[in-house]
C-alpha cells in the first residue's frame, strides 16, 4: 500500500512523497527512521477532496464544540498513545495517528491543539499542562516526570494503569449506591403519585357511601386532601428551600460539607472511605514509582484525591514532610488514616519500598471497599424496599378497611 506524505524535516524544511508500506502505523514508523515528521498523510490515489475535507476537520476550533470528553476516552488516549510509543513511533506521529482516528470531535481538536503547540516549540508535558479541563495536574506532572527520565512510554503505562483502576472504582461506587437510590426515588415518587390523583378519586366515592370513615382512612384522607390543596405551596417551599441548599452545596464551604458527611453516614461512609484511601494510596505508589519525590506527589495527591476532608489532612502532611519528618508519621497524627495503613508505610519507608507497600495498600483497601460495596447493598436496598412496601401496604389497608365495614353492614 502507497501513502501520500508532506513532512518536516528534522532541519525544518518541508519535503512531501510517497512511501510504501502495509498500514498506516507502519508508515508513520518508516518515516520516524528517515527522520522525517509528517504533517499528512493520506493513502496514495484517494480523492483531493476527501484528503482536503479531512484536512479542514483536523483544524477544530475547540471552543467551537459543545460535547465534553469522558473519563474512559483519556484513558483509552493514554493507553493507546503509551503502545504507539512502546512500539518506537516519536510523539508527534502518535499524536497524530490517535487523533485521525479518534471518533470523538472534541477530543480530536484537543489533540489537534497539543500537536500544533508541539510543532511551537512546547514539549508535551507544557502542552498537556494548557488543557487543565481535560488533562489533570496528576496527568501532567507524570508525562514530565517520563520526559525528563526519557521513560514516557513506561510513564504514560503506569499513568493508564492508575487511570484504568480509577475508572473502575468509581463505576463499583456508583453503582453500589445507584441500586438503593433508584428504589428510594421510585417509591416517593409512586406513593406521592397515589396520594395527589389516584386517591382522592376513590376516597370521594368512600365518604359518600360511608358515614364515619376507619382512622387509616381518615389519615390518608386527610394527608391527600392537603397534598391537592396545598400542593403549590409545597413545591414553592421546596424550592425555596432547595435553591439556596444547591447553591450553598456548590459552594467550597458546601462541598466540603458534602465531603465530610461521606465519610460519617453509616453504611455509605466506609465505602467513600475504602475508595479515597485507595485512590490516595495507587496515586502516591504510582508517582513515587515514576520518580517523583515524595513532596510534589504529595501536593499532586492533595489535589486528586476526590475528598476536601482528606484533601486538608494530606496539606498538614505535605508540611510536615517538608520539615523532614517521615510520611507515616504525620498520617498517624492526622487521626483519620487506619493504623494498618500507617504500619504498611513505615515499613516501606524503612526499606526503601515505599511506592511498592502503597500500592499493596491501595489493593487492600480496593478490597475493603468492594466488601463494603456488597455489604451496603446487601443491607440498604431490602430495608429501603421494607419501608417503601410498609407504607404502600398502609395505603391498601387505608383504602380496604372501609370495604370490608361496608361489606360486613350489608351482610
Amino acid at each position: 500500500m502507497n501513502f501520500q506524505y508532506q513532512a518536516v524535516t528534522k532541519g525544518g524544511s518541508k519535503t512531501s512523497g510517497v512511501i510504501e508500506a502495509t498500514d498506516r502505523r507502519s508508515a508513520l514508523r518508516l518515516l520516524s527512521d528517515k527522520g522525517l515528521f509528517p504533517s499528512d498523510l493520506q493513502i496514495a490515489g484517494s480523492n483531493s477532496k476527501e484528503s482536503t475535507t479531512k484536512n479542514s476537520s483536523e483544524q477544530i476550533n475547540l471552543s467551537s464544540l459543545s460535547g465534553g470528553v469522558k473519563s474512559k476516552e483519556i484513558t483509552g488516549f493514554t493507553r493507546e498513545l503509551a503502545a504507539l510509543l512502546d512500539a518506537g513511533i516519536p510523539v508527534m506521529q502518535a499524536l497524530t495517528s490517535i487523533a485521525e482516528e479518534a471518533n470523538n470531535p472534541t477530543l480530536k481538536a484537543v489533540i489537534m491543539d497539543v500537536i500544533d503547540d508541539i510543532k511551537h516549540g512546547a514539549s508535551f508535558s507544557e502542552a498537556l499542562s494548557k488543557k487543565t479541563k481535560y488533562f489533570s495536574n496528576l496527568f501532567v506532572s507524570m508525562v514530565r516526570v517520563g520526559e525528563e527520565a526519557g521513560v514516557l512510554d513506561s510513564a504514560l503505562n503506569d499513568l493508564a494503569d492508575l487511570m484504568e483502576h480509577e475508572d473502575e472504582m468509581r463505576g463499583e461506587v456508583v453503582s453500589a449506591i445507584s441500586y438503593p437510590a433508584f428504589v428510594l426515588i421510585f417509591g416517593i415518587m409512586t406513593v406521592v403519585l397515589l396520594l395527589s390523583f389516584v386517591m382522592p378519586r376513590l376516597f370521594g366515592m368512600l365518604e359518600e357511601m360511608m358515614d364515619v370513615l376507619p382512622l387509616p382512612t381518615l389519615i390518608l384522607l386527610n394527608v391527600s386532601s392537603f397534598i391537592k390543596s396545598y400542593w403549590f405551596w409545597i413545591i414553592g417551599i421546596i424550592v425555596g428551600i432547595g435553591f439556596p441548599t444547591v447553591r450553598y452545596l456548590r459552594s467550597p464551604a458546601g462541598l466540603y460539607f458534602i465531603d465530610r458527611m461521606k465519610l460519617k453516614f453509616p453504611l455509605v461512609g466506609p465505602v467513600f472511605e475504602s475508595a479515597a484511601l485507595s485512590r490516595f494510596a495507587r496515586t502516591l505508589g504510582t508517582l513515587t514509582r515514576s520518580g517523583v519525590s515524595l513532596l510534589p506527589a504529595l501536593q499532586i495527591v492533595e489535589h486528586t484525591i476526590g475528598n476536601k476532608v482528606l484533601a486538608e489532612v494530606l496539606a498538614s502532611v505535605a508540611d510536615d514532610t517538608r520539615g523532614g519528618a517521615s510520611l507515616a508519621t504525620p498520617l498517624k497524627k492526622s487521626g483519620i488514616f487506619p493504623s494498618s495503613i500507617i504500619q504498611m508505610i513505615s515499613v516501606g519507608e524503612e526499606s526503601g519500598n515505599l511506592d511498592k507497600m502503597l500500592l499493596k495498600v491501595a489493593k487492600i483497601e480496593e478490597r475493603h471497599m468492594r466488601s463494603r460495596s456488597k455489604t451496603l447493598v446487601s443491607l440498604l436496598a431490602p430495608a429501603l424496599i421494607l419501608g417503601i412496601g410498609a407504607l404502600i401496604g398502609f395505603i391498601v389497608i387505608a383504602l380496604l378497611l372501609p370495604i370490608f365495614k361496608m361489606s360486613q353492614t350489608i351482610s
